[in-house]
């Protein structure tokens, strides 16, 4: 069995040309036939998302890690899409800690003149969007489909609380895990998550630069987010195979990256990943 991580959106709360915002794909299978998990839904996400040839009706569900502005700036049109692309009823399950389902509701009402004038000029569109919100803890969470997905508490306070997701597809000996952070320092939350993963995706920034910025608000950027140093260490904790980063902040040019490396292979032995917009990784 094997899963493959598709980092969609790489980028940050703050634009950028070349990075769309925070989304990470996590696919047992290839194309429509596959199943795929939607983790954050930063801004551009379903651009990438058809980049690499896929659309919201093919997203077995959504996984929000927390809910600060930029994981969730396009959940709205994940929501919409899915719902006029697809022609037949078919709910869409948005997974999330506590508070998700009062920011889906507020979504919906913020959609409720568009939702009246699609229902009113087709026909065939007879129903509102259906969507299903699962909040959670820890602990595994009960969706449908060959991968099995839990998720434990990280640290990201003072937005209180997030989570991490765990992805594990496949049976005895040929089991693969995955573990997708979202924004944390490290904790025992995520050490637990990742204990016996294959593979690690983690947001990062980098500290020594942003100590430097004499901007507050960048400062306070720093005791909520983890390092590549810091994720290299959890990473090494639970002795993964592989650590991918993103969210990089500041961002670094396209094809570049190689000091964000070395300074997680300064503290992990395994292999890292880091790139660009829909680089892909590979986990079997």
């Amino acid at each position: 069995m094997s899963l493959s991580i598709t980092l969609l959106g790489t980028g940050s709360p703050m634009p950028s040309p070349d990075r769309a915002g925070p989304a990470t794909l996590i696919s047992a299978g290839e194309g429509p036939e596959g199943e795929h998990y939607l983790v954050d839904a930063g801004r551009g996400v379903l651009m990438r998302l058809a980049a690499a040839g896929l659309g919201a009706p093919n997203l077995a569900a959504v996984l929000i890690t927390h809910l600060h502005s930029d994981h969730i700036t396009d959940l709205n049109d994940v929501i919409t899409s899915r719902w006029v692309m697809t022609f037949e009823k078919t709910p869409l399950t948005i997974v999330g800690p506590v508070g998700t389902q009062a920011v889906v509701d507020h979504i919906l009402a913020s959609l409720e003149p568009d939702i009246g004038y699609r229902i009113a000029h087709h026909e065939d569109l007879d129903h509102r969007p259906p969507v299903t919100v699962v909040e959670v803890t820890a602990g595994e969470i009960d969706l449908p489909g060959g991968v099995r997905v839990s998720c434990a508490q990280t640290d990201h306070k003072p937005v209180e609380p997030s989570v991490g997701f765990r992805f594990d597809h496949g049976d005895g000996d040929g089991v693969v895990g995955v573990v997708v952070a979202g924004d944390t320092v490290p904790c025992a939350g995520l050490d637990g998550l990742c204990t016996g993963a294959n593979a690690l995706v983690h947001t990062v920034i980098r500290k020594d630069i942003i100590a430097n910025v004499p901007l507050q608000r960048m400062q306070d950027t720093l005791d909520y987010h983890s390092s590549p140093e810091e994720a290299a260490q959890t990473a090494a904790r639970a002795d993964v195979d592989t650590l991918v980063l993103t969210h990089y902040v500041p961002a670094f040019p396209s094809g570049g990256g190689d000091d964000w490396r070395d300074l997680a292979a300064a503290h992990f032995g395994g292999r890292i990943e880091l790139g660009d917009d829909l680089h892909r990784v590979e986990i079997d």
